[in-house]
């Protein structure tokens, strides 16, 4: 990625936070409570609990890293930073396995669920038993394999849908539960509370997700505030859900029963819903019976684990792709895996190679306890190491690692020295069982009595780890570049052509060579008229980069599009020498141009912002375009709409202005002056008004004209300009103005739209004249506040 690009910053708290909670809110809290039961019994609440105690230490580290160092690759990149390439090839291979693990886990839930749904509709499926569960859970690991090669942009609206209901059906699951009077019998298992910590293990992988918030820092408004929020509340969130649905299932079920079941969440629905029935049998007209009740519970909650397992999995694929491409980017692994495919712009290797090894687990008969512990190990190893990280960085205090948001004084070094303990604490207990075993090789007792029994996740664990130590003597070391703190790490500051201090501020956002040359000049004229304010001309080009992949990923591989990004912004300064104007440039990546260019007039507190147009209308979704529809409707400043002519025809010559009693036509008025006053020495202004005629006896229609362009005149303050005055008669005012524009050059008219509901952007009459007028047409419009909806007034509250 070049030293000067930014990532667009179009993610509040609400946003983050959603995305967050889609990660966490997913397959565990549907699949776990059985592993959990049986392993610690209803103390498993506590381990629930403490896995999300260890994540919210977690999400306090990782805010401070990703606002210090906002780039692609999470946990990985903040250690390989600030630790050194040898800890980054652990933790990158870590996190990689972790998230395949993770992946296959999802869907053996998913088969788990899916097959006694089917079973229970279509009796043919009743016969496929474990090989059922598999081949469901391989056809859907392939198809979502398919779906994030591929890149289909509705996987992100469907996201959200799938977290709201299933946020929904958790609340109802823990409600119905509650009320019907669960009762604990036993609390403690019989190994006692050595159990309890080890269950932390098995369950931590439910907490995995919120680092994704973290990987998005760079796209986070006001990150000082709305990351550690949406982190700590991601967190808390389903950290309670999960103690609830552990409270409302170990005191339905028998601990055994539990254990048992493959559907624990639906099974325990079923028992709760049953005794509803007399209580919805009060409504009237209305009668259900127990059994049908029961089997409405269990089969909604057997619909939620399938759109959770989904979900989760979908997710843990693509961050694993991101992953991978921050160790490619950093020369820890080959590159050739990060490839962002010519058509569909998606890490297609990446995302594949990821696939298949989740398709191998699958299809090799991991036990599901076991991908589950060994996703939740490495990513205990990661947060160990991400805590160190802080330490480190916070004593060696780089010059350029100036984090937004700082663990709070009070809480540090606390905070990162009990977060490495605990999470190696939970490693001890997931690695060794407390009773004496006998080392033996190859069937033979080799005489040797170990204290401890080492578990076959601490071994899997072990082996990832050691095979990230080989990887890095036998191919990274040579070519991992060797710093291990901040380096190029840290987001660099914008380039600035100008001092930066300017306080009249014109933006123009640029995308087309033919036409930035004029569109800056017109920028620059408007910017002259300020220079007492020490003016200056800010130039924004942006690349809208694809939901699946991450906008760091798309830039580093997509060549092209940011030399033709960078090459633009640089003969814009060459213009800005030439035209005796301070100029600043930005190079953004981001979803939504229009966002992107509201976001950068809101930083910039900008006064003026001035876009092109290629001059059709549509009457579909956006009128004048995708990018021009929102600025011009949000922008709070000055917006100028310009449709260039032929050369020799652009915003010079001889110039009219529309002249009219509307609240725009003076800020028309003034950038018709500003051009005029910049342009050549033989430009001219003409105020052009036209009136119908009329029977008025005190006042002529030509009277009437010239009184109408003296006040605008008057309000335009305009003075310093010689300007002729003109006035038409005619029935039909559209067509004499489209008639007297093309004796023009340029054709300047103020918006005329009012109330916030209409088919057109700037007014029927202005974008008639845009659209049909063959020379240049400027639309100009003042600022203008809308009034802020309810859900636009709570979301910017938030944002704050």
């Amino acid at each position: 990625m070049s030293g000067n690009q930014e990532l667009a910053r179009d993610l509040g708290f609400l946003e983050a936070y959603t995305i967050g909670l889609g990660t966490m809110i997913g397959a565990g809290i549907f699949v776990l409570p059985s592993l959990a039961a049986e392993q610690a019994g209803p103390a498993s609440m506590v381990s629930f609990f403490f896995g999300g105690m260890i994540s919210l230490l977690a999400a306090l580290s990782l805010s401070e890293l990703a606002t210090g160092m906002p780039k692609a690759g999470g946990s990985y990149y903040y250690v390989n930073r600030a630790l050194g390439p040898f800890f980054g090839s652990i933790v990158g291979w870590g996190m990689w396995a972790g998230l395949t693990f993770a992946s296959a886990f999802y869907m053996i839930g998913f088969g788990r669920y899916l097959i006694p749904l089917l079973v229970k509709y279509l009796p043919g499926f009743s016969g496929f038993g474990g090989t059922g569960i598999t081949v469901a859970a391989l056809v859907m690991a392939a198809i979502l394999t398919g779906v994030n090669y591929y890149g289909v942009k509705e996987t992100g609206s469907l996201q959200n849908v799938i977290v709201l209901s299933l946020v929904g059906l958790i609340i109802a699951f823990l409600t119905i539960g509650f009320l019907s009077g669960p009762a604990i019998d036993g609390f403690l298992p019989p190994e006692g509370w050595p159990a309890v910590a080890a269950t932390i293990g098995t369950v931590y992988v439910t907490f995995i997700g919120f680092e994704v918030i973290a990987t998005s820092a760079e796209e986070i408004k006001n990150p000082s505030r709305n990351l550690p929020l949406a982190m700590i509340a991601s967190v808390v969130t389903p950290t309670l859900m999960y103690v609830g649905v552990m409270y409302v299932s170990t005191g339905t079920l028998e601990i055994q029963a539990l254990a048992n079941s493959d559907i624990p969440v639906a099974d325990v629905a079923e028992q709760t819903f049953q005794p509803l029935a007399s209580t919805v049998s009060l409504i009237p007209f209305v009668s259900v019976g127990g059994g049908a009740l029961a089997a409405f519970g269990s089969v909604l909650m057997i619909v939620g684990a399938v759109l959770a397992t989904v979900s989760s999995a979908n997710a843990s694929i693509l961050s694993a792709a991101r992953v991978n491409f921050a160790m490619g980017r950093d020369r820890i692994l080959v590159n050739w895996l990060n490839e962002v495919h010519e058509r569909f712009r998606t890490p297609y290797r990446s995302i594949t190679a990821t696939g298949i090894i989740t398709l191998v687990l699958i299809a090799f008969g991991v036990g599901i306890g076991t991908l589950a512990e060994t996703a939740s190990f490495m990513y205990l190893i990661t947060y160990a190491l991400v805590h160190v990280g802080v330490i480190v960085l916070r004593r060696a205090n780089p010059d350029d690692y100036d984090p937004a948001f700082r663990i709070p004084n009070v809480l540090y070094p606390i905070v990162p020295i009990l977060g490495v303990l605990s999470c190696l604490g939970v490693l001890v207990q997931m690695s060794i069982r407390w009773t004496p075993t006998d080392l033996a090789a190859f069937g033979v007792d080799l005489g040797v009595m170990l204290p401890v029994t080492p578990t076959v996740v601490g071994l899997i664990g072990t082996v990832i780890v050691i095979a990230g130590v080989a990887w890095y003597y036998v191919y990274a070391r040579e070519r991992a570049p060797s710093e291990s703190l901040v380096g190029e790490a840290i987001a660099p500051a914008e380039t600035a052509v100008a001092d930066g201090q300017g306080r009249y501020r014109v933006v123009v956002p640029v995308a087309n060579p033919s036409t930035e040359r004029d569109l800056l000049r017109m920028a620059a004229a408007s910017a002259h008229a300020h220079e007492a304010e020490h003016a200056e001309v800010i130039a924004v080009n942006v690349i809208e980069v694809p939901q699946q992949t991450s906008l760091t990923q798309d830039l580093e591989f997509e060549e092209e599009r940011v030399e033709r990004q960078q090459e633009l912004l640089d003969q814009a300064r060459d213009i800005a020498g030439n035209l005796d104007i301070g100029l600043r440039t930005r190079a953004i990546a981001g979803r939504d141009a229009g966002s992107v260019i509201l976001d950068v007039i809101e930083e910039e507190d900008a006064d003026h912002v001035l876009l092109g147009w290629k001059g059709m209308r549509s009457r579909r979704e956006h009128v004048l375009g995708s990018t021009i529809d929102p600025v011009i409707g949000r922008a709070d400043c000055d917006a100028t709409l310009v449709k260039l002519g032929d050369d020799g025809q652009r915003g010079d010559g001889d110039v009219m202005v529309l002249a009219g009693e509307g609240p725009h036509a003076p800020v028309a008025a003034r950038r018709a002056a500003e051009f005029v006053s910049a342009g050549s020495d033989d430009a001219t202004l003409t105020l052009f008004n036209v009136q119908e005629p009329g029977d008025d006896d005190e006042t002529t229609a030509e009277e009437r004209g010239e009184a109408v362009i003296a006040d605008l005149a008057d309000r335009a303050g305009i003075e310093y300009v010689a300007y002729e005055s003109r006035v038409d008669v005619a029935e039909d005012v559209e067509e004499a103005i489209l008639d007297a524009a093309d004796e023009y050059d340029t054709v300047c008219v103020g918006a005329t739209r009012s109330g916030p509901v209409s088919q057109a952007v700037f007014g029927s009459l202005p974008e008639t004249v845009g659209e049909e007028v063959d020379r240049t047409v400027v639309m100009a419009r003042g600022p203008e506040e809308s009034a802020m909806s309810v859900r636009e007034a709570v979301a910017r509250r938030l944002e704050v």
